[in-house]
């Protein structure tokens, strides 16, 4: 049975194996991912060496902490492979965050932040990742490290963390996103609809870079978000003294997207069957504008966000 095992995890990494070229590097991969999935509960470095015979702990160290190479074959060769797996029109690229709980100030990245994975703020690393998904099979393909503003506006720690030179400014974890899709996109991978829960969604720029791309899209948006009614017309007010405005102004002004779905009728809606039974909700829908274009100046002298592209705003209420 170990043997067979052997035999179709060689098959499996073959591929990735090929792609990292160098021969030792070729023998240590095998060597590292056998170990983190193998039995044995230490999953650190001289633990696993110790109980692989054909590796010692100084080579397997000097894969993971001091071996540099090209990861762009690599990559090459993981997207390959998922867009063989799950890849097609009616695949999904999810968006999304992973947390890494940590103690200590010195892992790269690490800091006090949101972490998806306890639902509350602690110390730890936050990563995007985008996953490949079809028919409820996920292959991630994607986990870009996010570094907060405690780690960008410190040059001196970014360095001494031999952080890549590139990766040293601030970048927005939409930023990432649109990055990592455009990675995607360009190596033809397949997928029918982009997702991303309101982390990504409540961005702006990042929906209409999304819409810019001629990519079908589904995210996450604050009930607080303003929006403007399908219809809403941009007019010319007429100002009463002083010079004629040089700019549209909307005829009715945004209110909530949770205050615009109140309005509409709710439905319940059962879409798959659960551990427990059918999911069932309630569902409301109905066409708006969001509020994201860019800023005026009103009467009243406050800024105020211009109608945005008409999307479908899609409300869930649960049932408690």
């Amino acid at each position: 049975m170990d043997e067979d095992w052997d035999k179709e995890f060689e098959r499996w990494l073959e591929p990735f194996v090929e792609a990292l070229g160098h021969r030792t590097r070729r023998r240590m991969c095998p060597a590292y991912l056998a170990g983190l999935i193998g039995p044995g509960d230490r999953k650190s470095v001289q633990p696993m060496a110790g109980r692989d015979s054909g590796v010692s702990y100084d080579q397997l160290h000097h894969f993971i902490g001091s071996g540099v190479w090209d990861a762009a074959p690599l990559e090459a060769a993981l997207f390959v492979e998922a867009d063989r797996m799950v890849g097609g029109d009616d695949a999904w690229l999810i968006i999304d965050d992973t947390a890494l709980p940590k103690k200590g100030r010195h892992w790269v990245g690490v800091a006090p932040q949101y972490a998806s994975s306890l639902g509350k703020t602690a110390n730890c690393q936050s990563l995007v990742s985008v996953t490949l998904a079809s028919r409820e099979v996920p292959v991630m393909v994607g986990l870009r490290l996010f570094l907060p503003e405690t780690w960008t506006d410190d040059p001196g720690r970014v360095t001494r963390a031999r952080v890549p030179k590139d990766r040293q400014t601030a970048v927005t974890k939409p930023e990432i996103a649109i990055e990592e899709i455009d990675r995607v996109i360009a190596s033809d991978a397949r997928f029918g609809c982009v997702l991303a829960d309101s982390g990504y969604g409540s961005s702006g720029p990042c929906r209409q870079s999304l819409s810019e791309r001629g990519l079908l899209w589904a995210v996450g948006l604050s009930r607080r978000q303003n929006v403007y009614p399908a219809d809403v017309a941009l007019i010319f007010p007429v100002a009463k003294t002083g010079k004629r405005r040089k700019y549209h102004i909307p005829d009715r002004p945004p209110v909530s997207a949770e205050a615009m779905l109140a309005r509409e009728k709710w439905q319940k809606v059962s879409w798959r069957r659960g551990t427990k039974g059918r999911l069932t909700c309630l569902f409301a829908a109905c066409r708006v504008r969001v509020a994201d274009g860019h800023k005026h100046r009103m009467l009243d002298n406050r800024m105020q966000c211009m109608p945005g592209n008409e999307v479908r705003l899609v409300g869930e209420r649960p049932e408690s």
